[in-house]
This record gives C-alpha cells, structure tokens and sequence, in this order.
C-alpha cells in the first residue's frame, strides 16, 4: 500500500506524503489516494519546516498561486485528463535554468532581478508532464565551485550536517531531495555537479551521456559540450523516469541524441551478474583523497561482488596531469565566454566572485592552437577509455576527493597534505566521465566515521545510459537498508 493517510492526524499525514519517492506520489494522485492539494500542501508544509535552515529552495513561488495550480491539476484528474506522470508533483528547477515568471539568477547579484520571459527546454519538459513549478533551487554563483553559496541567496547546507557545504553546483537540489521537499529534482553537470551533491547528501544524481538531454537557450551549441542537464532523486526509479521526461532530440540542439526516450520508463529489473566492473580507485595514487573515502567506496563495490560482478583494479591509459592540462584548456575556453557579457561593463568585475574572473582571465591567453591541441589531447583520451571499455563494463571511482568541508570555506585548499593550485583541483575526480561524454551515475555508498554521506561514481560505455541505469537500480536494490537512512530531523 503506498499510503496510509486518510484517517492520521494531518502533520503525519503530511510527512507520509513527503516520504514518497516520485513515482509512488504519481501512483498516489492519479488513483485519488491523495489530491493533488494535499501533495502541495505537505510539500509546502515540508519546505517551510526545513528550508529556513538548509536555504535548498529560493524564490519561491506564492502558496495561494501553487495551491491554486494544485486545485487545477485535481480538476483535470475528475474529468479524467492527466497531463504525465508528474502531474500535480512540485519541482523546483535548478537556478541556472529558465523557468518563465521567476528569477534566473544564476547566483549572481548581477542578474537577481532578471526574470525569464519564457521556460527553458526543461522546464518545457517537465511541465508539460505536469509538473507544478514552486521555485527554484540554489546554486553556486554562474554555477562554479562545487559550493552551493553566493551573494544573492547565501549557502545551501548539508543535509546531514548543517555545518557543512552542501556541494554544487546543484546543491539546492540535493538538499531538497534528500529532506524530502522534492521527491525527484533537475540539476545539470559540468565539472560534477550532479554527481557531488547526489554524493554528499545520499541520493543518486546522474549525468548522462553528452547530447542525452539538450539544452536551451545556451549561447553555443557546436562546442560547448562539456555541461549538461540531468536527473537526481532518491529512487533509481525516479531518475530514470525523469530522463525519460528530459531527454529526446531537439532541432535548437543539432548534436542531440535521437534515441526515444521511452526506454527510460521501462523495467530496470536485471540481473548484474557476470558485469566486470574497473575500480579506478584514487588512480594510483595520484589524486590526494581525505582518509576513509577509498574504504567507504571499496565496502559499497562489495555490493557488486554479492551480486556476481567481478571486480579488478583499472588504469586510465593516459597520464592524468595530461587529462587535467587538457581539461584546464577545455574549461577556460568555454567559461570565459560565459563570463565575458557581464564585464562589457568593467564596473561589473566588482560583483562577480574571483573564480568566475580567473576563468574568464585565463582564457583570454588561449589561442585557437591551444584549444586543438587539447581537442587532440581529448580524443586520445576517448580512445583510451574506448580501449578500457573492452575489458570492463563499467568503471568505478569516488564521487570526492574530500568529505563535505566547513560551509564557511570557500573551497579546499588542501588536500591529503597535498596543496590545491586551482579552485577546483580538489574536484578532479569528476573531470573523466565529463571529459569523454560517457554517462554517470553518483550512487550512495555510506558514510564515514564523522557520520557524513559519500557517494561512488558509476561510469558507462559510451551512449550506455540504459545499462547504468539498470546496474545502478540493483545496487539500490541490493542496499535498500542503508539507502533508507535519513538526515535528522527528517
């Protein structure tokens, strides 16, 4: 039975509702288990309860106006009409993406008052399933820095610890997931940003493979491949069928995938046995990892061995400094541009935070001989992933190089003993899944002796988002125990 509400006083009532996973909330709704204005108000009710403190949700549409949606939504169901299977489930899309009527700030105090005009192709998504927009969701400023916090909404905080960042950039999402004032949430990927967060607050985020889910608007859309959008939730279920909302190919989008995105909604029973799975590990040593990490993620790969997946070492077949020296050129090319329309005005360079402004210097000294070259440098490393896919089926590796650190800190300057020469060195794990466009998911993996959650990056064959889906869906249900743990107070 998926709820058990009717005759409960209303404040459990309410936290039965939010306790559902996204899925089990459409099954609620659309077999009058629960209206559509009581999903609302338990979700509000959940929001009020808990956001003041975690600062996940911003800009928050008016309860009158939601609750008026949520009446709409009740309405079509007594004609018998339903929009998808989110109809009547509040969203809160990710503030780095257009949803027509709130503010795109992207975090910075030069857009707080910019107001989208009209949705992005996401929102267009999600809402014509039947999504019922209540805000936004936090994010670092033009979302740089695995560090949801900024100038116009301040810090989003863990989940399990309000001490401590809630990682980025969409951090607000997996916060809100994770206290259960989303039962599934929208975020978008460029340096690990749906993968952290998912990581740091035990959910599941995924990036899937590049051209998977198209955006727009976006200023370029040959080159600037690196970021995508994507799914994150607390059920693989639940993400899964989100993709299947966010993906589909697109005309703005000429590099889009054109496989239906159908196939996301389908089972994801399987049975893993016989998958030979790569543990990448910290790459041999090379990348510095806080202490604890390694043995969190190696005792949620024994999960896989109970399964009948095979597990040996592996070994990226390039040097990683080339990875990461191409990658610095990559970055560079892409963000500075992204910066360059707000310092137009020099008098700007005041209000945009100094991470922003070294990208954007940086890549004012590249030439177009550099970008080919680090072009070539990506190629290689492709195939070398290519070649490595011939021996494993999919690759493994920690989500993090750190725990989730103080939320007053900037960003980690050390790392291991080892010092941090770029404000994002200390995220260098993510850089190979994004680097090669291979699908990813960040699974819960468990938590260490200091009580706070770490996540293990799931990385597949190219275009091989359906096989990771299903890989990742057994290791839930293999771990439903664990999985079930919540944040206090939740």
């Amino acid at each position: 039975m998926v709820l058990n509400i009717i005759k409960r006083n209303m404040t459990t009532a309410y936290q039965d509702i939010t306790q559902l996973g996204a899925l089990d909330l459409s099954r609620a709704i659309h077999t009058k288990q629960v209206s559509c204005r009581e999903v609302m108000l338990a979700t509000l009710a959940q929001v009020d309860r808990l956001n003041p403190q975690s600062n996940a949700i911003v800009s928050r549409v008016d309860s009158e106006i939601l609750l008026n949606q949520a009446d709409a939504r009740d309405a079509q169901l007594a004609r018998g009409e339903s929009m998808g299977w989110l109809h009547g489930i509040p969203q809160a899309v990710k503030d780095l993406a257009h949803v027509q009527g709130l503010r795109t700030t992207l975090g910075s105090p030069l857009m707080k008052d910019f107001v989208a005009s009209e949705d992005g192709l996401m929102a267009q998504r999600m809402k014509a399933a039947g999504a019922i927009v209540i805000g936004k969701t936090n994010t670092p400023e033009f979302g740089l820095g695995s560090h949801t916090f900024n100038e116009v909404f301040g810090a989003t905080r863990n989940a399990w610890n309000p001490d401590k960042t809630a990682g980025g950039s969409s951090g607000g999402a997996g916060v809100a997931l994770a206290q259960r004032m989303l039962s599934v949430a929208d975020g978008s990927d460029f340096m690990g940003s749906l993968r952290n967060p998912a990581g740091w607050n035990h959910v599941f985020g995924m990036r899937p493979s590049q051209g998977r889910v198209p955006m727009w608007p976006v200023q370029d859309v040959f080159i600037a491949q690196l970021g995508t959008e994507g799914p994150m939730g607390r059920h693989m279920r639940d993400v899964a069928m989100l993709l299947s909302t966010q993906a589909g190919a697109h005309p703005c989008s000429p590099t889009s995938l054109s496989e239906d995105p159908a196939v996301f909604a389908g089972s994801l029973d399987s049975n893993p046995k016989g998958q030979r799975i790569g543990w990448l590990g910290d790459l041999q040593g090379y990348l510095p990892m806080e202490g604890g990490i390694l043995e969190v993620c190696q005792s949620a790969l024994n999960s896989f061995s109970g399964m009948g997946c095979t597990i040996d070492e592996a070994q990226l077949g390039m040097p990683p400094e080339q990875i990461w020296q191409a990658w610095l050129v990559w970055r560079q090319a892409l963000m500075g541009p992204r910066i360059a329309p707000f310092l137009i005005n020099p008098a700007n360079r005041a209000h945009i935070k100094a991470e922003a402004l070294w990208e954007y210097d940086q890549s004012l000294g590249l030439t177009g001989a550099q970008l080919m070259s680090a072009s070539a440098s990506r190629t290689r490393f492709y195939q070398s992933m290519l070649t490595l896919f011939e021996k494993f089926d999919v690759l493994a590796i920690p989500v993090a190089q750190v725990w989730p650190f103080d939320v007053s800190l900037r960003w980690p300057q050390n790392v291991a003993g080892q010092s941090m020469d770029t404000y994002h060195r200390w995220m260098e794990v993510v850089i190979y899944a994004t680097l090669a466009g291979l699908p990813s998911i960040s699974v819960p993996a468990g938590f260490g002796a200091n009580g706070l959650p770490m996540g293990l990056a799931l990385i597949g064959k190219p275009q091989g988002d359906w096989a990771l889906l299903k890989l990742a869906h057994a290791y839930e249900m293999a771990n439903l125990g664990m999985l079930a743990q919540r944040p206090p107070g939740v």
